[in-house]
């Protein structure tokens, strides 16, 4: 945004497609329930569900109270905005704008604007990125955090981690004074709509939780399986829809480059999941439906920084690295032995580094993000030298050094006091019914022939049928009881 925040009347084709673009970026919370939902077992996937969905109370509050204007109030000291410039929303709240009425001689009504549309459409698209950021994380401890706690671990994670990024990344100056973060504005890194500050940041706060928390029971050598791949896809095709809100969202308003970056994005999530396909293939012999679901996820994620940067040979290129590289790092968790249940590190981590780091190599001097702009360089293969790439590399590697301190500082804090993680029969017998006294499905009430276990007896069913049943499942979830044995790493 260019002016923030003036008075005056808002566009309202403008102030439209925001409003529908933040519909679509809170869709894509439910959408991740799903897809996180569907990759886990039986008896974990309320918990996982209400992990995401519980992240759209608690970052909402905060926004509305303080997070806003800790993210995109005039800067302190190169770190956050300042809290009490819009406390409440105070100043954006209760104003109506109206348009001039030439046969009765009214006035339009002024209100404040952030670029052309209200200032109160902007709070709301903003809110939405807050909300998903926090409940990307979830992912990488699923079965094993208490509830309680992971509440806690969000409201402080989101506060003293995403706000702050947020600002460095986000808040544009306003041209008349310093209002905005140092990454946009003084490093002058690319990220048109959050590698950066959603991807890599979550990513990382992922794997330090993950490695704060523990491994699950069992874990690597039990197989653990997803128990619905419908849902999965499900949750993957919510997250493409909404994804347009998110980038193409991110243009500020209906114009052409929110036309570019939906193209971008959609050429690009379509080569990763290609991407992810082909190794696959090559890798395990089979293209699988998660691969599938996953390499969506890893092209939407990295395209995210570069949709306003790229053109269409760009889009194919971050997109089919993105969808091999992820496809291959998912893989590094039991090669270095963290358990990052579903693959936060190895999709929004790395998707998100490829991503940020990619525009420094194919940034198009034709495009919405680069012409015309005399702090920003075309990538190396444009002719632009190295000047953009240095300045992603530290634009990431700062977000990712800062998220990694903090995450472990707030982990280990709660850890040591409330405590993370749920007992270990809790565990055994499923988080669902520990934490929130019910059931993802009812076996017993629908005269099926599945059988309803107790805890003690899914645990032995488990022990019993595991060399049978275990497979490894598009190279996304767990290898089989059996490819351990053999000596495999998982890759």
């Amino acid at each position: 945004m260019d002016q923030f925040p003036t008075m005056g009347v808002p566009d309202t084709g403008d102030t439209a497609w925001m409003l529908i673009s933040a519909a679509l970026v809170l869709l894509m919370t439910p959408g991740l329930a799903f897809f996180y939902g569907g990759m886990v077992r039986v008896k974990s996937v309320l918990n996982m569900i209400m992990m995401s969905i519980s992240a759209m109370g608690v970052v909402t509050i905060l926004w509305v109270l303080y997070g806003f204007s800790l993210a995109f109030g005039d800067d302190v000291g190169n770190f956050a905005g300042n809290v009490s410039d819009y406390w409440g929303l105070k100043g954006l709240i209760g104003i109506d704008a109206t348009a001039a009425d030439p046969a009765s001689g009214a006035a339009a009504v002024e209100i404040p604007l952030i670029g052309s549309i209200p200032a109160t459409v902007f709070v709301g698209f903003q809110m939405m990125f807050a909300i998903i950021t926090v409940a990307l994380i979830s992912g990488a401890v699923a079965d094993r955090m208490k509830f309680g706690a992971w509440l806690l671990f969000s409201a402080l994670w989101v506060s003293v981690v995403y706000f702050p990024v947020a600002h460095w990344v986000f808040a544009f100056d306003d041209g008349t004074a310093p209002h905005g973060g140092w990454i946009a504005n003084k490093l002058h890194a690319i990220d048109f709509a959050g590698g950066t500050a959603v991807h890599i940041n979550a990513g990382v706060a992922a794997l330090v939780l993950a490695i704060v928390v523990g491994k699950r029971q069992g874990w690597p050598t039990l197989p653990i399986r997803p128990h619905n791949l419908p849902l999965v896809m499900l949750g993957a095709g919510l997250l493409w829809f909404g994804w347009y809100g998110f980038n193409a969202g991110s243009a500020g308003s209906a114009n052409g480059v929110a036309g570019s970056t939906f193209v971008t994005t959609t050429v690009a999530t379509a080569a990763a999941m290609l991407g992810w396909l082909l190794a696959e293939r090559i890798r395990d012999g089979h293209a699988t439906l998660l691969g599938a679901a996953s390499g969506i996820v890893a092209g939407l994620v990295a395209i995210t920084p570069a949709c306003a940067s790229v053109d269409v040979v760009g889009a194919l290129v971050v997109g089919a690295v993105a969808g091999v590289a992820c496809a291959l790092a998912v893989g590094l968790k039991y090669r270095f032995g963290f358990d990052d249940s579903l693959d936060v590190v190895g999709v929004h981590l790395v998707g998100g580094l490829v991503g940020t780091l990619l525009i420094g190599l194919v940034a198009a001097p034709t495009t919405a993000a680069i012409y015309g702009e005399s702090d920003v360089s075309p990538g190396l293969f444009y002719g632009g030298g190295f000047d953009q790439l240095w300045r992603q590399t530290i634009g990431a590697s700062s977000v990712l050094v800062y998220s990694a301190v903090a995450t472990t500082i707030l982990a280990l804090a709660l850890k040591y006091t409330i405590g993370l993680r749920v007992d270990a029969e809790d565990e055994a017998s499923g988080i669902d019914e520990a934490e929130h006294i019910q059931s993802g499905y009812d076996f017993a009430g629908t005269g099926s022939a599945v059988v309803a276990y107790s805890g003690e007896e899914r645990r032995e069913h488990e022990v019993d049928h595991r060399d049978r049943q275990a497979v490894h499942v598009g190279g996304h979830q767990d290898w089989a009881g059996r490819s351990r044995r053999d000596g495999d790493d998982g890759q």
